[in-house]
């Protein structure tokens, strides 16, 4: 089921500084979720702070993380309170003073309990959305893990109903009296760009790259601004 409240302001996901760029919709949470690739895991193992990068995948209001069942911070992290982060970079924001330099960007941190998923369906539900978070179209070019390597992966839930988003675009912001200086300002807009694919080496020659491959090249992946 898909939450359609607007963002909770808990404690942990009330942002303080800079209120301004923060975001209370949902859609811009999801927006910001299903342009990353890569979500970091902060979890506390053996009463030390671990935080883990990994894949991840979004199925209405809950996140599901991806990571090897024998990944001790992964699992340590079942029942137990967790933070999620991602984040995309737009752009270096050069101001004419140092101090005003800054970046454009979107991100997104959720809080809650995290669930180790153990029942067969959710995993492969979780599975698939992990992989066509990755690459949209694969699930269905690929062979479907076998029981052996279900039991090899571990899956963790979280429920998107804590979480936060903080979004800066636009030019620098300068102090008044620098404004007339001789120092260049703008932004060096920034994204993440796959290139041209490279078969596998031991590819047979008569299995051509599949159009959900091919798409992918040369554009930006999770570029785009929150209005």
């Amino acid at each position: 089921m898909t939450i359609t409240t607007p963002l909770s302001s808990t404690e942990r996901s009330t942002i303080h500084r800079l209120r301004e760029r923060g975001r209370t919709s949902r859609r811009d949470l999801h927006a910001v979720l299903d342009a990353g690739l890569v979500c970091h895991v902060g979890v506390i193992v053996d009463g030390a702070p671990v935080v883990l990068p990994t894949g991840y995948g979004r199925i209405g209001d809950v996140l599901y993380l991806h990571g090897s069942s024998a990944n001790r911070a992964l699992l340590a992290a079942d029942g137990h309170e967790i933070c999620v982060t991602v984040t995309h970079l737009d752009g270096l924001v050069c101001a004419r003073a140092v101090f005003h330099h800054s970046m454009n960007y979107r991100s997104a941190v959720a809080f809650g309990t995290a669930r180790l998923v153990t029942e067969d369906s959710e995993r492969l539900a979780a599975l698939h959305a992990v992989t066509e978070q990755l690459a949209p179209g694969r699930w269905d070019h690929a062979r479907l893990p076998t029981r052996k390597e279900l039991a090899a992966t571990a899956v963790l839930a979280l429920p998107l109903d804590e979480a936060s988003v903080k979004v800066r675009n636009g030019p620098p912001a300068d102090d008044p009296q620098d404004y007339d200086t001789d120092f260049w300002a703008g932004v060096l807009p920034a994204a993440l760009t796959f290139g041209q694919p490279e078969p596998d080496p031991a590819l047979r020659q008569d299995v051509a790259t599949p159009a959900h491959i091919t798409a992918m090249a040369g554009r930006a992946r999770g570029a785009g601004r929150l209005a």
